[in-house]
C-alpha cells in the first residue's frame, strides 16, 4: 500500500508530516503511513487536470468506456484486501461492503455502459430553413460537453460507493471532466488502495496523466485550497449540514462562482396512515426497527421521522417497535467524533419540552470503542410543530416518533418540514385517493417518494434521484446517484452554421455514432 499523495497518475513526495488510520472499533493505529498534503500539490494536481482536460474531453467515447470498466475491474481485483481495510476504517461488517464493493463496481460499469451508448450528451439538431419567411432559419445543433477539473470529497459512510471511485468520481470521469479527490481522513488505507486501482487503470488504457490526483489531509485547509482553486469547475461533498454549507459558501466567494453539488442530510419522514397500522402494525414495527438500526443508523436515508395519528393501532406499532429496538445490540458507529456527536444529540433532544424515550437498546458492547446505542422518543405534533430544533438530523439509530390527533393535524405537522432525500408513505390502496392533497405535499418536500417501503437503500438506476429540495441538498434539480448524475459536469454547447467536418461526431449528419438524437424535433437513430 502506497501512502504518498498522487498528482496526475504519479506518486509523489511531500515534505507534510505522516498521517495514520484508526480503527474506530479498537482505537488501534493501523498499517500504513500517508502524507500530508500541501498547496503546491493543489496547484500541481489541478493544473495537469486543465492541461489533460483538453484531451479527455475530445476522447472517443469507447476509450472512455474502456477506462471506466478497466477501472471497475482493478477494483474488484483487490477483493479481500480492500473489503478488510475498509472494515477496519470504518467498523463497518464484512457483509456490508462487500455489497457495497459490487455497488462500486457496478455503477463504473453503468457509467461505461451509458458512455459508450452515447445519447447522453443530448443532441438536439434544428437544420436551416433559408426560405422561412420572414427570416431565414441557420442551421444550429446542441449537445452537452464537459465543464472541467471536478473536485470529489469522500464521504464517511461509504468508504467505497462515494469515495475515491465511488459514483461522484465515475460519474465525473463519464462526462469527460477530470478529478481531483480528497481522501476522507478515516479512510487513507482505503483510499490509497482504490487510488492505486485508478491509475494502473488510467495507465493500461492509456489516459492523459492528469485524469486523476488524490490528496491525503488531516483537517480542513487542504479542501478549501481545492475548492477555490481558479482552475476547480465543480466540487461534490457528501456529509453535515454544517460542511455542505462551508463548502457552497466558500464557492460563492471566489472570483468565478462555481457549482457545487452537497447532499447534507434529511431525516427522511414516513407517514404512517390510519389503515395501514390497522393492518398491519406489527409487521411495520418491526421492518422499521430493523430499517432505523441498519447500518448504525449511519445512512442519509435513515428514516429519522416517524408520523402517525393516535390509535389504539398506534399503540400497538409501539409496543413492538420498543421490544425490537431493546433487542439490537450496540454497533461500532463510523469514527469517534461521529460517535460523540451522536450521544450528545440524542441525550440532548430528550431534555426538549414535551420529548420522552419510549425505547433504548438494552445490547452495549463494552469490549469495544464507538459504540452506538439505538433510541426511538416521541413527542406531540403540537410540540413538533413549536420546535425547530426536533426536525434536525441526529445522524445514528435514532428515530422520533410525532403523534397528531387527527390527520388534519398530521397535515399540518408535514407543512413544516423542510426538504428531503426522501419521503415515504405507509398506506392502504383505498387511503391514496382519499388523502391526495397530503401526497401533493408531500412531493413538494422530498426528491424521492416511497410507497410502502422503507427508506434505507438505494438503487443504483438510471430513474433513481438521490436529491432534493434544500437543506437535503443545494440544488434539487440533480441527483448523486443513478446515471443521469453525469448532468452535474455538463453544460449545453450549440453550434451554429458550421461546415460538416467541424463538427463533433455527435452533431454530423450521417450520425456517425448510430446515437439518439432529436433531428428537428423528432427523435431518431437515423443516419439520413
Amino acid at each position: 500500500m502506497n501512502g504518498k499523495n498522487i498528482v496526475a497518475n504519479t506518486y509523489v513526495e511531500v515534505s507534510g508530516r505522516s498521517l495514520k488510520a484508526v480503527n474506530p472499533a479498537t482505537g488501534l493505529t493501523l498499517d500504513g503511513e500517508f502524507f500530508k498534503a500541501d498547496e503546491h500539490l493543489v496547484d500541481e494536481a489541478l493544473t495537469s487536470a486543465t492541461l489533460a482536460f483538453q484531451s479527455y474531453r475530445n476522447l472517443n467515447k469507447d476509450l472512455k468506456a474502456a477506462f471506466l470498466t478497466a477501472i471497475a475491474d482493478e477494483i474488484a481485483d483487490l477483493g479481500e484486501e480492500l473489503v478488510n481495510r475498509a472494515s477496519a476504517e470504518s467498523g463497518l461488517p464484512l457483509a456490508r461492503l462487500q455489497g457495497e464493493l459490487g455497488r462500486t463496481t457496478g455503477q463504473l460499469r453503468l457509467f461505461a455502459n451509458l458512455v459508450a451508448e452515447g445519447s447522453w450528451v443530448d443532441a438536439i439538431i434544428d437544420t436551416a430553413l433559408p426560405d422561412r419567411q420572414p427570416l431565414p432559419r441557420p442551421d444550429i445543433r446542441r449537445m452537452l460537453i464537459p465543464i472541467g477539473p471536478v473536485v470529489v470529497f469522500g464521504a464517511s459512510n461509504f468508504p467505497l460507493a462515494f469515495s475515491v471511485a465511488g459514483g461522484d468520481t465515475a460519474s465525473a470521469l463519464a462526462s469527460g471532466c477530470p478529478v481531483i479527490v480528497k481522501a476522507h481522513p478515516a479512510h487513507y488505507g482505503t483510499s490509497a488502495l482504490v487510488g492505486a486501482a485508478i491509475v494502473k487503470a488510467a495507465e493500461k488504457t492509456g489516459m492523459p496523466k492528469g485524469i486523476f490526483s488524490l490528496l491525503y489531509d488531516d483537517g480542513y485547509n487542504i479542501g478549501a485550497s481545492l475548492v477555490q482553486h481558479p482552475l476547480t469547475k465543480a466540487v461534490t461533498f457528501t456529509g453535515s449540514f454544517k460542511g455542505g454549507m462551508a463548502l457552497i459558501n466558500l464557492a460563492q466567494q471566489r472570483e468565478q462562482p462555481i457549482p457545487v453539488f452537497a447532499e447534507m442530510g434529511s431525516i427522511n419522514p414516513v407517514i404512517f396512515l390510519p389503515l395501514a397500522l390497522e393492518n398491519q402494525a406489527e409487521e411495520l414495527a418491526k421492518k422499521y426497527a430493523a430499517s432505523i438500526t441498519l447500518g448504525a443508523g449511519q445512512f442519509c436515508t435513515n428514516p429519522g421521522l416517524l408520523l402517525a395519528v393516535q390509535s389504539p393501532a398506534l399503540e400497538n406499532f409501539k409496543a413492538v417497535l420498543s421490544e425490537a429496538i431493546a433487542a439490537v445490540p450496540s454497533a461500532t458507529m463510523l469514527t469517534e467524533g461521529i460517535a460523540g456527536n451522536y450521544d450528545k444529540l440524542s441525550t440532548e433532544i430528550i431534555s426538549e419540552e414535551g420529548v420522552e424515550v419510549i425505547a433504548v437498546s438494552d445490547l452495549h458492547n463494552n469490549e469495544l470503542k464507538n459504540q452506538s446505542t439505538a433510541k426511538i422518543a416521541q413527542v406531540s405534533a403540537a410540540d413538533f410543530i413549536r420546535n425547530p430544533k426536533l426536525r434536525e438530523e441526529i445522524f445514528g439509530p435514532y428515530s422520533l416518533l410525532v403523534v397528531a390527533n387527527n390527520v388534519a393535524e398530521l397535515e399540518k405537522t408535514i407543512e413544516v418540514l423542510e426538504g428531503q432525500l426522501t419521503v415515504t408513505l405507509m398506506a392502504a390502496k383505498q387511503e391514496l385517493q382519499h388523502y391526495r392533497a397530503l401526497v401533493n405535499k408531500l412531493t413538494d418536500k422530498t426528491g424521492r417518494i416511497i410507497l410502502n417501503g422503507v427508506p434505507t437503500g438505494v438503487e443504483v438506476c438510471a430513474a433513481m434521484q438521490h436529491g432534493g429540495p434544500f437543506p437535503a441538498t443545494n440544488d434539487s434539480r440533480f441527483t448523486s446517484v443513478g446515471s443521469t448524475a453525469i448532468n452535474r459536469f455538463v453544460r449545453p454547447l450549440a453550434y451554429q452554421d458550421w461546415e460538416q467536418e467541424l463538427l463533433p461526431d455527435e452533431l454530423k449528419d450521417g450520425n456517425p455514432l448510430g446515437i439518439f438524437r432529436t433531428v428537428n424535433q423528432k427523435l431518431t437513430k437515423s443516419h439520413e
